[in-house]
């Protein structure tokens, strides 16, 4: 019979929380979140594996620069959303300790 003082990894599991990591067993956590992140948007775990989308565009010197805001279309700024998703499921999953290191990072992939 589990525990009820406190959580403990062989409990069931929520479907509509990521799976906590505290820094143990990072296999096991892993694994777990990457099935948790494909089940609720596909297109959320490609921007961990693919990096985020960033919108360009070619300048009067045929360079390619980033775009402003104000020149984004609403569908580029959806493709720019999913790597802010992607943010907040993994920093839902991580306790104090975890988060502290890497809640600077703005990209999915590099967390």
């Amino acid at each position: 019979m589990a525990s009820t003082s406190g959580s403990s990894m062989y409990e069931s599991q929520s479907t509509t929380k990521p799976p906590f990591f505290n820094g143990d067993n990072y296999p096991f956590w892993k694994n777990r979140m990457r099935l948790f992140i494909k089940s609720n948007d596909y297109l959320v775990w490609d921007v961990i594996e693919d990096g985020p989308y960033i919108p360009l565009k070619q300048d009067n010197e045929g360079k390619m620069v980033l775009k402003k805001k104000i020149e984004m279309s609403e569908d580029e700024r959806k493709k720019i959303q999913i790597n802010d998703k992607a943010l907040h499921m993994l920093f839902c999953s991580f306790g104090p300790d975890i988060y502290s290191k890497v809640s600077s990072i703005e990209r999915a992939k590099e967390v």
